[in-house]
């Protein structure tokens, strides 16, 4: 059980790290990657788009990582060869993070300056690629950010969203052998929610850990309240995301004040569970939870209290501290320079599109292992002090 149960341990001492490869994300090699990096710098939760697709590139990446974990100690990183929880997003309703951009590239006159290309952190959206031979939005590249939107000069992109069908969704998910779920909520949709968890809860014993990722709103907190009713009795673990401002960690530092403050209406609720941030997190997100003295300290620094009476991991006390933060756009663009080299050398290397995996690449790999320890030790850094 020791490999299931770190992720746990790291909930419970207050420095559990996610990774976002986003709801909406499904370029492949790139969430390969990705969930490689973060695994060997020591991540303890990867979030995936609910796509089997997707699914089984992590979990390749996952087993990778395994064969890598006698090298990444050599190395220095903390990676014992734990497989982080693997987890997938679903959502009940209307989301930020379940759409996709989209326009016809005809319709842009041909001296537009394409402000959207330049903004794009995804680099989702381009023009006469020679690598890909396409104009317009690679949609499996896209996330929905939506910052191409105000920006078009023409007003052409719009979004497109989908939704999670419960009944379809939750046994094709189930059956991939996945650890968590994550659900997308909002205040006042009770009735879609519990729809989606009818059709979970079937499935829900096979789970080691439950998320409810929720914007702030008027109402939120009996709005959580209701929800935990619902899903009670639950044998998993339980985390609440605090979505603070969605999607936006690699814009600034100023991004990740949203996050902490909804982190911190939500610790005041004193909801049963784990409170994580996210929505805005980036480098600067550990540094404010330390000054703000949010962040559960090491056993034996006087730690927190209210955290440590939880009997076992998964048990349902309320906590006092954040227990750990979720890196979304931030963490992707952090590697965006290696994934891109990465890509690079799939054109150079031969007429033939190949794909070029990380592993393959020793300097690469190794780089991105290295960017992605980056963030994760900020928070790690908690347990050694």
């Amino acid at each position: 059980m020791t490999d299931l149960f770190a992720p746990l341990q790291s909930l419970k001492q207050g420095h559990w790290f996610k990774l976002i490869c986003g709801a909406s994300f499904q370029h492949l090699p790139a969430v390969r990657s990705l969930t490689l990096a973060y695994t060997l710098a020591g991540a303890d939760c990867i979030d995936v788009a609910a796509d089997p697709a997707v699914i089984a590139a992590a979990q390749a990446a996952l087993q990778v990582a395994r064969t890598l974990a006698r090298e990444a100690q050599k190395r220095g990183f903390d990676y014992k060869g734990n497989s982080p929880f693997l987890m997938v997003s679903l959502n009940d309703g209307e989301d930020p993070h379940f759409r996709k951009a989209e326009f016809n590239p005809t319709e842009c006159p041909t001296d537009c300056p394409r402000p959207c290309e330049r903004i794009c952190p995804a680099q989702a959206i381009v023009f006469n690629s020679i690598k890909e031979d396409f104009s317009g939005v690679l949609s499996q590249k896209c996330y929905g950010c939506g910052r191409c939107i105000p920006v078009c000069p023409y007003d052409i992109i719009y979004t497109s969203s989908y939704m999670s069908t419960p009944g379809a969704i939750a046994p094709l998910v189930m059956s991939t052998g996945v650890d968590a779920v994550e659900i997308h909520t909002k205040v006042g949709r009770l009735a879609e929610f519990e729809q989606l968890w009818q059709a979970i809860s079937p499935w829900a014993d096979q789970l080691k850990l439950l998320a409810i990722s929720c914007p702030d709103g008027e109402g939120m907190t009996d709005y959580l309240r209701a929800v935990y009713d619902l899903i009670t009795p639950l044998n998993s673990a339980l985390i609440w995301q605090t979505d603070g401002r969605p999607m936006s960690g690699d814009i600034g530092d100023g991004t990740t004040l949203a996050a902490v403050k909804l982190g911190q209406k939500v610790l005041a609720a004193k909801l049963p569970g784990y409170v994580q941030l996210a929505g805005g997190t980036n480098s600067y997100t550990v540094a404010k939870l330390k000054t703000m003295g949010l962040l559960k300290r090491a056993e034996g620094a006087g730690g927190d209290e209210g955290a440590k009476s939880s009997s076992s991991p998964s048990s349902p006390s309320s906590p006092s501290s954040i227990s750990g933060v979720a890196y979304g756009s931030y963490a992707r663009v952090l590697l965006s320079p290696i994934l891109e080299q990465l890509e690079n050398k799939e054109v150079s290397n031969t007429n033939v599109k190949a794909t070029v995996r990380l592993e393959e690449n020793d300097t690469l790999l190794w780089q991105a292992v290295e960017l992605a320890h980056s963030l994760v030790s900020q928070i790690k850094s908690q347990q050694e002090r």
